[in-house]
């Protein structure tokens, strides 16, 4: 579980990323692939456009994704070459992307963190999306009163 203390963590961005992992790689479309192709599916990370506060690093969710796609055991990861994007690396069936927000709200001594995860995983051949998913935490901190 995440963290419930403070802001942010890393933490906290690894319990999101491997809890889409975990609802993205036990999908019907897992088995759909199986069974149409006979081997496990090549996913990559592509994309993950961070429109966080400070809160939450993009770059290091999608590195969460990463380590999670390859301990799921569920697919096969590839992982970038040089001067090749990985969202464009024609070894992949699958590329997973999408977007990480977060924000900050105030309200009557508590201070609450939130954080939200939209990701889709899309089929590089067809273009069609097989899995989306989103994930929001909500963290609440409450700020000491002081005394005068």
């Amino acid at each position: 579980m995440a963290d419930p203390s403070g802001p942010w963590s890393d933490a906290d961005t690894r319990f999101v990323a491997e809890t889409m992992v975990d609802g993205c790689a036990s999908g019907t479309w897992v088995g759909r692939f199986n069974k149409a192709r006979g081997r496990d599916p090549v996913v990559s990370v592509g994309t993950v456009d961070g429109r966080t506060q400070g809160h939450a690093d993009a770059l290091v969710f999608a590195q969460g994704l990463q380590m999670a796609l390859i301990n799921s055991g569920r697919v096969k990861f590839v992982a970038a070459t040089a001067g090749r994007p990985q969202a464009e690396d024609a070894r992949a069936d699958y590329v997973l992307q999408g977007v990480v927000d977060s924000g900050v709200e105030e309200t009557r001594g508590q201070r609450a963190f939130m954080f939200q995860a939209d990701m889709e995983l899309v089929d590089q051949a067809k273009g069609e999306k097989v899995w989306t998913g989103r994930k929001k935490v909500r963290k609440i901190v409450k700020r000491p009163r002081s005394s005068l």
